[in-house]
């Protein structure tokens, strides 16, 4: 079991003797006495044996077999299976995100084709090798717009994801950037730096988004862009979105991977890693970090992000679900979650429950009498009905893995 080396009695004493300190205690001083714990109220140790006998106890108090119409950003998505074969190979999955260009071609290559399809689906120029989530991706795409216009006040619609408004709260409370939330987009937007918007919104529905006097920013369901038009063709400048959709397990909320796409002018303010295409000494094809704006590589005063990082394994898996479904898979895999989602839109109708949305891809809101007993009944019979929006409303949503025998035992039971 000890398979790595501590530092002995005398390591540690010339290593508190360097930094002008007696005892390892002294460390912790400027910690107030209130904020310190005297002991952590653990049980006592396990063997390896009775350590796996209690995880696989608490394992099975997990209920796995729901029938799912969660939404929200996180999808019940059909996932290859040789996607995570692919995945897990030693060559992409390590310890460390490999990057260099002389050992890590087929990682940057990978880079490159995920940069290439995300532009291919949002219509933009130029597409970074990922973010955090699509949470981080709305912030970093306000604060390129701010740098981008020289403005600091921003219109953000009232219909985002409530995770994307929170993590844009803390990323502009102190960056001195000013936050307007809108229901309607105002007439006037000239004096505003951008205006982001989410299509389909949080609840849905599909907008018809029309030009802006400011940068416009469209945060996307990616899966959806299997229908529904490019952004660019309705006048973004900056698209932002979550691959989650793509082949990502939904894994208790993550980890997921985001995106930003934006056109080629505004390059040099793109936050994230992007990887470049080009040929070597010889003449041979090869690829290379390029348009360094990351904190690693220049100034941290002059980077576009401090915190972008990059999920270089997430992307991986992402790419490889486009590779493996293609135009015409992918297509299919839309089309199934939208005529689903209206298969059931309308059985719930006939039901006297009534739809909110009047245009909507996969997701949609019901008005029912009383929002958790509406979701109770319906996890007592196997089912997670949805998304409790308040009292009255529902956010529920289907997908390809939703079949007819779903939805008629949902409507049942309602």
């Amino acid at each position: 079991m000890n398979n790595f080396l501590v530092h002995d009695a005398k390591t540690k004493k010339e290593m508190l003797k360097d930094i002008g300190i007696s005892t390892i205690e002294d460390l912790f001083k400027q910690i107030p006495e209130l904020a310190r714990m005297e002991s952590l109220d653990l049980e006592n140790a396990l063997s390896e044996m009775e350590t796996q006998r209690l995880v696989k106890t608490l394992a099975k108090k997990n209920k796995t077999e729901y029938i799912s119409f969660l939404g929200g950003g996180v999808y019940n998505k059909f996932i290859p299976a040789c996607i995570s074969q692919v995945a897990q190979r030693f060559e992409f999955l390590t310890a460390y995100t490999p990057y260099q260009p002389e050992i890590s071609q087929g990682t940057l290559q990978v880079m490159y084709e995920f940069q290439t399809m995300t532009c291919e689906l949002t219509g933009m120029d130029i597409s970074n090798a990922t973010v955090y989530d699509a949470a981080t991706a709305c912030a970093e795409a306000i604060l390129m717009s701010v740098r981008i216009s020289k403005k600091t006040k921003v219109l953000v619609s009232q219909k985002l994801n409530p995770q994307y408004k929170a993590v844009i709260k803390t990323y502009t409370h102190a960056s001195g950037i000013e936050v307007e939330w809108f229901e309607e987009v105002p007439a006037n937007t000239s004096d505003y730096a951008c205006v982001l918007i989410q299509n389909p919104d949080y609840y849905g529905e599909i907008t018809d988004i029309k030009p802006v006097d400011a940068l416009l920013i469209i945060a996307v369901d990616i899966s959806a862009l299997s229908i529904l038009k490019p952004p660019a063709e309705y006048g973004a400048d900056i698209v932002v979105g979550d691959v989650q959709s793509l082949g990502i397990p939904m894994e208790f909320g993550g980890p997921y991977a985001g995106f930003i796409a934006c056109r080629e002018k505004f390059m040099r303010q793109l936050p994230g890693r992007l990887a470049g295409r080009t040929v070597d000494a010889e003449g041979n094809q090869a690829f290379c970090l390029t348009i360094q704006t990351r904190e690693q590589h220049i100034k941290r005063e002059k980077a576009t992000s401090n915190i972008c990082s990059n999920q270089a394994l997430i992307g991986l898996c992402a790419t490889l679900y486009l590779s493996l479904m293609g135009k015409k898979g992918f297509y299919q895999a839309g089309y199934l979650s939208a005529k689903h989602a209206h298969d059931l839109s309308n059985k719930l109708s006939e039901k006297g429950i009534k739809t909110l949305n009047k245009n909507f891809f996969n997701e949609f809101v019901i008005e029912v009498e009383n929002t958790d007993e509406f979701l109770k009944r319906l996890k007592a019979c196997g089912i997670l009905g949805g998304i409790k929006l308040d009292a009255r409303h529902v956010l529920v949503a289907a997908t390809e893995m939703t079949t007819d025998e779903d939805i008629e035992l949902y409507v049942q039971n309602v």
